[in-house]
């Protein structure tokens, strides 16, 4: 099965080092979504979308993606990294991925390094995160989809 992740890491990365570590032990193909106006994701049967929270949201641009981008029907999870990991932050991309009639396999979230605002003046928070814990449960999470042989 042919497995792309559109990804949006803007603040420190923190997102990219889960899709890359899922890149490196399994076979799917990275969509940067900075640098795409339009995305075909016609070719690929399932679609992982994964992004930083800011103000408790996805990305704007990976919103985009999925209301203008998206094929109906598709298979697809979400994959984010957050401040504070107490709550799904991919519910509003979730439920717009249901409208189109594509079946959500999963989500996986988990504390990124956050500078942001007023947190730069104390050092940020979640220092050293995602962690080789925190990017395992990534890999493991990917694996587990019900979706072949680890995305092929």
């Amino acid at each position: 099965m042919k497995t792309a992740v559109v990804v949006m890491s803007k603040h420190h990365g923190n997102t990219r080092k889960l899709v890359d570590a899922i890149a490196r032990e399994h076979e799917i193909t990275v969509i940067d979504a900075g640098a795409n106006s339009s995305t075909d994701l016609s070719g690929y049967d399932c679609i992982g979308f994964a992004s930083g929270i800011a103000y408790g949201k996805f990305y704007k641009q990976i919103g985009d993606i999925i209301e203008n981008d998206l094929p109906s029907g598709k298979k697809v999870f979400f994959l984010y990294t957050c401040a504070r990991n107490d709550k799904d932050f991919a519910a509003h991309e979730r439920e717009q991925a249901q409208k189109k009639g594509c079946k959500v396999l999963g989500v996986y979230g988990c504390s990124g390094f956050n500078t942001y605002s007023v947190l730069k003046l104390i050092g940020g928070i979640n220092k050293g995160h995602p962690d080789e814990s925190e990017l395992r449960g990534a890999v493991d999470f990917f694996a587990a989809l019900p979706i072949g042989e680890g995305g092929k």
